[in-house]
């Protein structure tokens, strides 16, 4: 993988993990986080769509690495209610 391949997986990292917080409604950090929202997200919503032995819906490749952006958005936004859940504060 070269320099430039993950440059660019890092922004679709960041994107996806942007799309996430939108979708949950909640957003803390700024680019940074987006970016590992984006690996956490990829990372539970591979192992989601496995358990449920749901297919692959849309895969990018970069540098021979294959990144699934719709289970990365997928796997962010439940990764992020559930930080929202738990940070919500006790009034």
């Amino acid at each position: 993988m070269s320099l430039l391949d993950f440059i660019v997986l890092l922004i679709v990292a960041g994107v996806t993990g942007a799309i996430g917080q939108a979708i949950a409604g909640f957003s803390r950090g700024g680019c940074l986080t987006s970016i590992a929202l984006g690996f956490v997200g990829a990372l539970i919503g591979v192992w989601l769509s496995r358990k449920l032995g749901l297919p692959e819906l849309f895969m990018i490749h970069i540098g021979g690495t294959g990144f699934p952006i719709i289970w990365s958005i997928i796997g962010a936004a439940l990764f992020v209610a559930v930080i929202a859940l738990l940070s919500r504060s006790r009034r």
